[in-house]
């Protein structure tokens, strides 16, 4: 990681952030000079309409992809133009990932699942079945820790998600459209648990669409043409 940024209160910071792409000799402004700010501990809902560039922040959030110019400080580390290699340290050491469509591995338990960063983390099998163990509860699943993704509900497959996002104690919680494919009563049971995360500490970042998912996050940032529209 490379040049040391000073604003330690804040888990991210964008300056003058941008990604262009080249679409058949037509340039792309997907992100084009945002600047902004999310402080530890904070919980944000990242919202905009299709093209808006809330994707494209996402990506570049969770290192998946590189700015065109500017700079994407993590946790106080100018991560912006990292190689591969750095950038997947970065993933797997700083970023938990929660995902529309849960993303688990259907021949793995739960607990299995759960701890996958700590085995690519080089853990012990004692450390990962102990830390997927100490997960499973947290998210109300200690009685599941043996089931397979395909014996679990949807809303059970999101919690097994979120053990997996915080198994490696991240500096962020980065939750794409987390409650997609889930009913109204089971999305709320979510968004509730994402908040008890977030007041155990967790800076938490939504991608959403769904005004009410929103409303449960501290801050809103609307996204507009590659632009940050408004913060709230």
């Amino acid at each position: 990681m490379a040049e040391k940024d000073s604003s330690c209160e804040y888990a991210v910071r964008f300056e003058n952030l941008s990604r262009h792409y080249d679409l058949g000799g037509q340039v792309v402004r997907a992100l084009d000079g945002v600047t902004a700010s999310f402080k530890k501990g904070s919980f944000w809902a990242i919202m905009g309409a299709s093209g808006s560039g809330k994707s494209t922040m996402l990506n570049i959030l969770g290192c998946l992809d590189r700015p065109t110019s500017g700079h994407y400080f993590l946790d106080g580390e100018d991560v912006s133009q990292l190689e591969d290699d750095a950038l997947s340290d970065i993933r797997l050491n700083y970023l938990g990932f929660i995902f529309q469509s849960f993303n688990l591995i259907p021949q793995l338990t739960v607990a299995e699942n759960i701890a996958l960063p700590l085995y690519y983390k080089g853990k012990s099998d004692h450390e990962c079945f102990s830390k997927a163990k100490e997960m499973a509860e947290i998210v109300g699943l200690s009685n599941r820790l043996g089931h397979r993704p395909s014996q679990l509900s949807g809303g059970q497959q999101q919690r097994v998600a979120i053990a997996r996002a915080l198994s490696t104690d991240p500096v962020v919680l980065l939750a794409d459209e987390p409650t997609g494919n889930l009913d109204s009563a089971t999305s709320v049971e979510i968004m509730k648990l994402l908040v008890d995360m977030n007041n155990m500490g967790k800076t938490v970042i939504m991608v959403t669409h769904e005004p009410d998912i929103a409303d449960f996050a501290q801050h809103r940032l609307i996204m507009k043409d590659g632009k940050i529209d408004r913060i709230s």
